[in-house]
């Protein structure tokens, strides 16, 4: 039996929010547990990359289309979309956003715990390793809900579902698509499962919550020949190696310290064969920061030093466009998630957190929805060691708890029923 010692009989347990006290909404989300399960396997079963989420955009859609009354809106030039309920009663219009999209990594059938896995992608290659099918599953057993009690509710839901979230291909086409068609949102609410937070608990925060990112991706360009004459040639790979020394020293003396960013290089790509002297050598990765002032500083000085180190080796920088700034920190609106985690504390007494241990320093598409409307963003917690979901984040053994997906379900439900008075 879900949510056992939730049904307490106190006052705030039992209190009316809306026309729909907590009871009720637990009572619902127990009703949709199977069917968030299933989903979730559905989707963690046949993942999709990054803007080519075609199939996963189909059964989204025939799900949504089973509720009835929910208009359905595609995305131009996208395979996202988003759809509405609309009560037609006066009210707020409030967003509920999802990712859809998996990534390049090959499953491995055990966990983080080296325990054997009940589901794994079928498609090779690819695998829901962020969570993103427990987001689908979560946001379509919302809808459900959110459909049964639409008697009950006022004013609009917008369901969105963002194509490409890991390559950040699908955040700018939906926020004009909004724009375009003139959806004026109230408040837009997101969640993420977390590996970092302990199964059962939610972790709701005002202010920055996930990491802003800026991309390193530029060349060391020399001049290539032969190896066997060094002096001919212009070699990038001694530079490219130096230039990253001195990043690395500048990290430490250059910078505000007290304000965190991080550097990460993932990539130092250059040559073919061991006797020809590259043209060039490529280097790639990210910065992450809460503060965005101190995160283009720390841009900035990859540039200089870069600039600097590879002129003195005789060669130049070329910059990619993706070396920039792409996203924000994912700050959260101080009035509505109080009013959230409040709204949290009374569905799940216990469950609910705002430890800072648990900021994450991933980054999200989500941070750019506040160009839209003021932004809230949970951590669902799904960190079980019994169920061996305990591997990071974009890791092939990247597992989750499904007995945490009724809380992200009754989290975002409270939310919207909460603010639908």
């Amino acid at each position: 039996m879900l949510f056992v010692g939730f049904l307490a009989t106190s006052p705030m347990a039992l209190r009316a929010i809306g026309g729909v006290d907590l009871s009720e909404v637990r009572k619902q989300v127990e009703l949709q547990d199977s069917y968030v399960r299933d989903i979730r396997r559905h989707f963690h079963l046949h993942p999709e990359l990054s803007g080519k989420e075609v199939e996963t955009a189909k059964y989204l859609k025939a799900e949504l289309k089973k509720l009835g009354g929910i208009s359905i809106h595609d995305v131009p030039g996208s395979t996202g979309f988003y759809a509405i309920l609309d009560t037609k009663r006066e009210g707020k219009t409030i967003g509920l956003r999802t990712d859809i999209d998996g990534l390049p990594i090959e499953e491995s059938p055990t966990n983080g715990e080296g325990k054997q896995k009940k589901w794994v992608s079928q498609n090779k290659g690819v695998t829901q390793g962020c969570g993103h099918d427990g987001h689908m599953a979560i946001i379509l057993g919302t809808a459900r809900i959110l459909s049964n009690l639409r008697n009950q509710l006022h004013g609009r839901v917008v369901f969105i579902f963002e194509e490409g979230e890991e390559s950040n291909s699908g955040i700018r086409p939906m926020i004009a698509a909004l724009q375009a068609d003139g959806i004026k949102l109230d408040v837009i609410y997101g969640n993420h499962v977390a590996s970092n937070v302990p199964s059962g608990q939610i972790f709701v925060k005002e202010g920055p919550i996930m990491a802003g990112m800026a991309t390193l991706a530029y060349n060391i360009v020399g001049r290539g020949g032969h190896v066997s004459r060094p002096d001919k040639s212009v070699n990038p790979v001694f530079a490219a190696a130096n230039v990253l020394t001195a990043i690395s020293i500048a990290w430490n003396n250059q910078r505000d310290l007290e304000k965190l960013v991080t550097l990460g290089v993932t990539q130092l790509e250059g040559g073919q064969v061991y006797n020809v002297i590259p043209n060039s050598v490529f280097i790639g990765g990210s910065l992450r920061f809460f503060d965005r002032a101190a995160g283009e500083h720390a841009l900035q000085l990859v540039k200089n030093v870069s600039e600097n180190v590879a002129a003195a080796h005789g060669c130049t920088v070329d910059y990619t466009d993706r070396m920039k700034v792409d996203l924000p920190p994912v700050s959260n609106d101080t009035t509505y998630t109080r009013h959230a985690r409040q709204e949290l504390e009374a569905l799940y007494p216990g469950h609910v957190t705002d430890d800072p241990q648990y900021v994450w320093y991933g980054s999200e598409t989500f941070a750019l929805y506040s160009q839209l409307a003021p932004t809230v963003f949970t951590l669902v917690g799904v960190n079980s060691k019994e169920v061996g979901s305990t591997a990071q984040h974009h890791n092939d053994k990247f597992d989750l708890d499904e007995d945490a997906l009724q809380y992200g379900v009754g989290a975002m439900t409270q939310f919207v029923v909460s603010l639908s008075r």
